[in-house]
């Protein structure tokens, strides 16, 4: 099923999303879907915290793109087992034949500031949201690299990137979720893989306590384009991170200034007397990969 008034189609290319029996993800899979995509729908059914679930989310959404015209198969495995991530995969492989795209969606929260976080509510957010993009994306980078080609969009937040308080578990795996994406970049650059992340705003049900009346203009559905653009073919945008959210794109960068150098007698006294320099912004760069930003020290150190 297409949509004639885009340029956008997929054409049969397979996209697995995680987490998508609700919120972005079902979004993600409607437009998808509904541009030629075939999807697995993968969600465990789980209340927002992790607990439970309901193998129902996951088929309720297969049944809207099939009514539609849209193909799509369901999946209840959690993304946080290797053997869950192996399944996730091999339904791709057994309803389509391949997997195209990775979009690592899947989450939970277990908020609570930094004093009182305890290791039951740390293990299992990084089990979801960082593991299970290893868990579900390693099976698929095999398939990826052997027929040069893949696209994977993995969900970050700005809760890592900028910090969010009662989130230092939350926080800490979005974070590595960018880690993760930069060094998939770079490992996936000559098999014509492309790897992004993207930081939303969106009212879902992960949200709804927080965000109150600003929720009505952060619909998950104006999320999907991004996501749906950096899944295509002809994105060639790699290792960059997005913000995203109420119909505003915005890339987020980390980069570099240049820095202080000396390097006959570099003490903590020289640097309390030059630390102007050392985070002065002015000229600052953006390196693509760690190579890049090793060639910033060394023209520095010459």
């Amino acid at each position: 099923m297409t949509n004639d008034t885009t340029d956008l189609g997929f054409d049969g290319k397979v996209a697995i999303i995680t987490g998508a029996g609700g919120g972005l993800g079902k979004q993600h899979a409607l437009m998808m879907a509904q541009r030629g995509a075939l999807i697995v729908v993968n969600d465990l059914g789980g209340a927002v915290d992790g607990s439970g679930s309901d193998k129902g989310a996951a088929q309720l959404v297969v049944d809207e793109i099939q009514a539609a015209g849209g193909e799509a198969v369901a999946n209840t495995d959690s993304v946080a087992t290797p053997e869950g991530g192996e399944s996730i995969v091999q339904s791709a492989l057994d309803a389509f034949g391949t997997v195209d795209i990775v979009i690592n969606n899947a989450g939970i929260l277990r908020d609570k500031s930094f004093h009182n976080m305890t290791p039951d509510l740390v293990d299992p957010v990084i089990d979801v949201h960082l593991r299970g993009a290893f868990n579900v994306t390693a099976p698929a980078w095999k398939i990826m690299r052997d027929k040069s080609y893949g696209r994977i969009v993995s969900t970050s937040s700005a809760a890592g990137i900028f910090g969010n308080f009662g989130q230092a578990n939350y926080g800490a795996a979005k974070m590595g979720l960018v880690g993760f994406m930069n060094v998939l970049s770079v490992e996936g650059a000559k098999y014509n893989i492309r790897a992004n992340s993207i930081a939303p705003l969106a009212f879902t049900r992960m949200t709804e306590d927080l965000l109150g009346p600003l929720g009505d203009k952060l619909q998950p559905e104006l999320v999907s384009p991004l996501v749906t653009y950096l899944a295509h073919e002809s994105c060639e945008a790699t290792g960059r991170v997005f913000s995203v959210g109420g119909g505003r794109v915005a890339e987020v960068f980390i980069g570099e200034c240049q820095g202080y150098t000396n390097t006959e007698s570099l003490t903590p006294e020289d640097l309390r007397d030059n630390w102007g320099a050392v985070t002065d912004r002015d000229g600052y760069e953006v390196p693509a990969a760690i190579a890049e930003e090793t060639a910033m020290f060394l023209k520095a150190l010459s």
